[in-house]
């Protein structure tokens, strides 16, 4: 019986004490980028990351240039920038106030509003 009240404890302590998105969400975010033609160098930030397709692991939290090269082709660049979740929000509300505080000083409750980049690159 004893065991069941210290896990249940526990549990009510892990639920209350951190926000939603530290529990269940990721510092990282999956972003797949794609491209027609494809096999198009991508660079984040003017570093060459991969051709696509290419799936790239990303901090919400930051801001993004992602561009698009080929040759014989025009290079593109697309602005992925990450924001706050709603529904982390609304879940630590719920929760009360030490989710928000948590959730509000990781950064665990920013996410991107899309989970893939495509784009159609133009010949030159």
């Amino acid at each position: 019986m004893k065991k069941i009240i210290y896990l249940s404890i526990l549990m009510i302590s892990l639920l209350t004490f951190t926000g939603c998105a530290t529990l269940f969400g990721s510092k990282s975010h999956s972003l797949s980028v794609n491209s027609n033609p494809p096999q198009a160098d991508i660079y984040v930030n003017g570093e060459r990351m991969g051709t696509t397709p290419v799936k790239l692991e990303l901090d919400p939290q930051e801001t993004y240039s992602i561009e698009f090269r080929k040759d014989g082709y025009k290079s593109i660049t697309k602005i992925v920038k990450g924001s706050v979740a709603v529904k982390w929000i609304v879940l630590d509300i719920l929760g009360g106030f030490i989710p928000v505080i948590v959730d509000a000083a990781t950064g665990n409750w920013y996410d991107f509003d899309k989970d893939r980049i495509n784009s159609n690159l133009e010949k030159q």
